[in-house]
């Protein structure tokens, strides 16, 4: 253990256990040795312990504490309580740091500055590695950060543990984000100390394993990888190929450990250089494309707007000739809903003929169903066989 170490470097890990090792190795191949490693486990999974334990430094300690809510934020804070040294950083249980990532961020840090940051290559998941270039130097780019989110890998910042009033400041109710809510808090806390940006890559940060994505669910890294595949320049120390059976951390660790200064070295060199070829892309080929595209939109729009133009007379000369034809269209739809009145006028009256009909047929054949049955009594009998009686007498007379 480091009695009073200059800088206290906190590595957070829940599930990590197969990459842990190099993310600690890196740690352990610094060019400046004044620091304490405290790896914070937040519920961790199996084997990590024994992962840790492999590494027999002095400078290491682990706390392996109970999952805390969210992104372990708490526990974050229990391993800064119990940090010594005046300058606090963080490295990620799956990035690389490169062999002088603490020494270019401590010079950074001599100026006064409250909070050092560098670039960082982000890796995808295939070996392809892209910068991603924040200056917080820059009035615009430092209000997007201030403002928008977050575009700084919590790997890449050192700050002075003096610059908050408490040491251990990470906020502990929040679900996601609570990086960029610290740095913010340092940043608008000391802003006679503003931030110093190492413009150097100083961090390998790979796609975090429960995004399953390719570019770390980045929109940056993700146009960055597009142009890698149709790009036949993008240079080769920037775009490594992994085996089935290893992992990115893996075999960028194998480069890094092979040959520390020259590797670092080549990756920095092969970074400026596609900075310099995307710059160099834009201005020649993007830039002149995207001058042509909006000439071809302004023609455009002024042949649709000279549509629109004549669209708009033809429709107003259309009004005008339909005028007429909707007003006779209107006396005869006037006309055939009074023919259309007195049909139903008509129709009804039939109807109401129909049924008084009915009614008089009714009543006949009530009535001469009473004179059947009238003429079927036996008193009927006797009235025809009188009246025939008569008859006869009549005609004797």
């Amino acid at each position: 253990m480091v009695s009073r170490p200059l800088v206290s470097i906190l590595m957070p890990t829940h599930s990590r256990a197969d990459v842990i090792g190099f993310a600690i190795e890196s740690v352990l191949a610094q060019t400046v040795e004044d620091f304490e490693l405290i790896v914070v486990g937040d519920g961790c999974a199996p084997g990590t312990e024994d992962v840790v334990s492999r590494y027999r430094d002095r400078r290491i300690r682990f706390l392996d504490l109970p999952k805390a809510p969210h992104f372990g934020y708490a526990n974050r804070n229990a391993a800064l309580r119990e940090s010594r040294g005046e300058i606090i950083g963080f490295a990620a249980d799956d990035d690389l740091l490169f062999p002088d990532h603490l020494e270019l961020l401590l010079k950074e840090l001599e100026g006064g500055s409250a909070l050092a940051y560098s670039q960082a290559l982000w890796v995808s998941t295939d070996g392809i590695a892209a910068p991603f270039l924040t200056n917080l130097t820059a009035a615009d780019e430092l209000r997007s950060f201030m403002t928008r989110g977050n575009s700084i890998a919590a790997s890449c910042i050192l700050y002075r543990a003096n610059s908050l009033p408490v040491r251990a400041p990470w906020p502990e109710d929040m679900p996601v984000a609570a990086d960029w809510h610290l740095w913010r808090r340092i940043i608008s806390e000391n802003p006679q100390s503003p931030p110093s940006y190492c413009r150097a890559p100083t961090v390998l940060h790979f796609s975090a394993t429960r995004k399953n994505s390719r570019h770390s669910s980045s929109s940056g890294l993700a146009t960055l990888l597009e142009i890698a595949d149709n790009a036949t320049w993008w240079p080769a120390p920037l775009r490594v190929a992994i085996p089935d059976e290893m992992t990115e951390q893996e075999v960028y660790a194998d480069l890094m450990r092979a040959d520390p200064i020259g590797w670092s070295a080549g990756i920095r060199r092969a970074s400026n250089d596609l900075v310099a070829r995307l710059a160099w892309e834009d201005i020649t080929s993007v830039r002149r494309a995207l001058a042509t595209r909006v000439d071809q939109i302004e023609t455009l729009q002024k042949e649709l707007s000279s549509v629109r133009q004549t669209a708009e007379t033809a429709k107003a000369n259309l009004r005008d000739e339909l005028s007429p034809i909707r007003k006779l269209l209107d006396s005869a739809e006037s006309s055939l809903s009074e023919a259309n009145k007195a049909r139903d006028d008509a129709m009804s009256e039939g109807e109401r003929q129909k049924e008084l009909l009915g009614e008089a047929n009714a009543t006949i054949a009530e009535r001469t169903d009473e004179i059947v049955r009238m003429r079927a009594t036996r008193v009927w009998r006797m009235h025809e066989a009188m009246i025939a009686g008569w008859s006869i007498l009549k005609k004797r007379r």
